[in-house]
């Protein structure tokens, strides 16, 4: 299994050209999951867990792993089933979000498949499942579950989502009356982290799913004669979305001369310097990894601290 991973350094021109890459495991059927490989760090049979104390249920122990303590997570626990058995022949997929490192424990690992952002799509409503879900797609024509890490390390691992005292005040909230936010995230708990911080600010919140919804929105306020870039404060949008991801979203936002002056946020759990350089290449505004209050709502306060000196 090491050399599934031998090469994912090299894969990273992928991004920005709105496709991916997908690490494909099993839980404890026969369902297909995928998790980005850009995401993936390192994929190992499954090491000693130690047990400690007070642990949430879905964390199956921890483990010592190059000279560091990682928790490992039961994503079959995570998505409702139970745990896992068999360790001795399960598999950790050692992956980092929002600058955390963790392990998921997978019954098996398949292999890496390539593919486009517009060739994954929402989960279909109704299904029942798609409360853990962010995404599907098909491959070999099985269907493919792609899961809200998100949602699952929020629930284990509660993120802090309070802005701290002093950070708005009440000159921000009445600067922030009638300004307009969006949001593009394909996950749920990400929509409402960030939502609840902005409104704390004090804007005005519209949120979208993905990149190609956030595309078709922004072209129909254009087309029914809208300035966006003066209608909208700014744009928050996820990197990894199904149909569009948001370097793509950006680029066509910059190629469209009536939405090219949108201020863009690109706000992802993708860490690494490598965001920084494609930020620059498809032409947002600014970048912010998740998900860190404080630091979100300052951007959002200097936007508005901008376009109020732009107006003076």
């Amino acid at each position: 299994m090491a050399g599934v991973m031998d090469s994912v350094n090299q894969r990273t021109q992928l991004v920005g050209q709105n496709r991916l890459e997908l690490l494909l495991f099993r839980l404890s059927g026969n369902q297909l999951y995928g998790i980005n490989v850009f995401k993936v760090k390192e994929v190992l049979q499954c090491p000693r867990l130690t047990m400690m104390p007070k642990l949430h249920p879905v964390v199956r122990g921890v483990a010592h792993i190059r000279g560091g303590t990682l928790p490992i997570l039961d994503l079959n626990r995570a998505t409702g089933g139970p745990g896992l058995d068999n360790l001795d022949t399960a598999f950790v997929i050692i992956t980092e979000y929002n600058y955390k490192v963790q392990g998921f424990l997978v019954r098996s690992v398949e292999r890496i498949v390539n593919m486009n952002w517009s060739e994954i799509h929402p989960p279909p409503k109704g299904t029942g499942r798609d409360h853990y879900l962010t995404a599907v797609t098909r491959v070999d024509n099985q269907m493919v579950e792609i899961i809200d890490v998100e949602k699952v390390l929020a629930e284990v691992v509660p993120t802090n989502e309070k802005i701290s005292e002093g950070v708005i005040n009440q000159e921000t909230n009445a600067e922030a009356v009638s300004r307009r936010v969006l949001i593009v995230d394909d996950s749920s708990i990400a929509r409402k982290q960030v939502s609840r911080c902005l409104q704390e600010v004090g804007v005005e919140i519209i949120t979208l799913n993905d990149g190609k919804q956030a595309l078709d929105w922004l072209k129909l306020q254009a087309d029914q004669g809208e300035d966006v870039s003066k209608s909208l404060l700014m744009m928050v949008s996820d990197i990894e979305m199904p149909e569009m991801d948001g370097y793509t979203l950006t680029a066509e936002i910059r190629n469209d001369p009536r939405l090219k002056d949108l201020h863009v946020m690109l706000h992802t759990s993708l860490s690494g310097v490598f965001n920084q350089a494609m930020v620059k290449k498809v032409g947002a505004d600014d970048f912010l990894a998740k998900f860190k209050p404080d630091d979100l709502a300052q951007r959002v306060i200097d936007r508005l601290h901008a376009v109020r000196d732009q107006v003076e």
